[in-house]
């Protein structure tokens, strides 16, 4: 019985005690660091495959690569054409792509700075870098990811800015005329002398939008062609085609179109007609001693001459080593150039 009452008693005491601690307890404290994380669990089964990435992509519609890279030999076709053509091939680059003056044509880099600036090449200075004019220099390249990215770069008219007053407006072509325009119309002479004949002298390489409106020569007005004037999108109609060819040379067949008959660019006889002209006015200014027999290139020998004689060797120039055409962009306009030059020579 006494160790039956001790031990009661001990409880009792026990839990008299765990009362009073409770009773005098303060506010519980902060929730101590977490522990280290346990062990993984297993893996849970495995959900039902999804669809397939490029699909995926395409359904979403947003960023779809596969609007342009797919397995066809759309963009290998055009990558191989553009390499052949002279755009393609660097030369205009390698030559003046790094002066600040020419960069804003002859580089592709700069002329799409210089286009989204909304300058003509005479108002753009520097040079973004040294590229030839690929893709980027006339499409919207990765800026969509979607098929919107080949658009042009532009196709708003443009005013030549070396024949003031004067706009083409040629469709697609228009963005072919940012560059293929004269830097120089025919110069004012001073005393009946014309100056600053150089080596360069002429309108400058390129100036087909010129010659197709009938402007930038000398001692002739003229009128635009009928290839600037019925040809939808002018420059690229004639040397694209329908294909959009990125060799950008024109073939006979694109041609046919409207001269069912032809079988070479000498339409009427015009190239040949035109040759002939050429060959006889240059025969005169190397008697005149303003060009030299042995320069393929056509560039003159003086660096001023009479306003007649500077006037037939401009139009020489223009005709023969710029324009390039032989009369097809504008034949009335070239035949008249190359007249005026010979009325003006003995």
């Amino acid at each position: 019985m006494k160790k039956t009452t001790k031990l009661f008693l001990l409880l009792a005491l026990i839990a008299a005690a765990a009362v009073a601690l409770t009773a005098c307890a303060g506010e519980q404290g902060p929730a101590g660091p977490a522990g280290p994380a346990g062990p993984a669990g297993p893996a849970g089964p495995a959900g039902s495959a999804g669809a397939d990435g490029a699909a995926a992509m395409v359904e979403a519609g947003d960023l779809s690569c596969t609007e342009c890279h797919t397995d066809s030999s759309l963009i290998t076709a055009k990558h191989f054409q553009w390499e052949e053509s002279v755009h393609g091939s660097g030369e205009a680059a390698a030559y003046a792509g790094g002066r600040s003056g020419c960069s804003n044509c002859h580089s592709g880099a700069t002329f799409s700075d210089r286009v989204a600036a909304g300058e003509n090449p005479e108002e753009h200075e520097g040079v973004t870098a040294v590229t030839r004019q690929d893709c980027r220099a006339c499409h919207q390249i990765h800026t969509t990811y979607t098929g919107a990215d080949w658009a042009l770069e532009t196709t708003d008219p443009v005013e030549l800015f070396a024949t003031e007053g004067v706009t083409y407006d040629g469709g697609d072509g228009n963005l072919c005329v940012q560059c293929h325009q004269a830097r120089r119309a025919f110069p004012e002479a001073e005393d009946g002398v014309v100056t600053g004949i150089s080596s360069h002298w002429g309108p400058h390489h390129g100036p087909q939008s010129a010659m197709l409106l009938g402007v930038a020569g000398g001692g002739v007005e003229g009128k635009p062609s009928a290839h600037y004037q019925m040809v939808e999108d002018t420059c690229v109609a004639c040397h694209m085609g329908e294909g959009r060819s990125h060799t950008y040379e024109p073939e006979v067949a694109v041609c046919q179109a409207c001269h069912a008959d032809a079988e070479d660019f000498d339409i009427n006889g015009v190239q040949t007609e035109v040759q002939a002209m050429l060959d006889e006015l240059g025969d005169k200014l190397v008697a005149a001693g303003v060009l030299s027999e042995n320069s393929p290139d056509g560039h003159p020998t003086v660096e001023e001459a009479p306003e007649n004689v500077a006037l037939a060797l401009f139009n020489w120039i223009y005709v023969a080593h710029e324009d390039k055409s032989l009369g097809v962009h504008n034949p009335a306009y070239t035949k008249a150039l190359l007249q005026a030059g010979l009325d003006a020579l003995p």
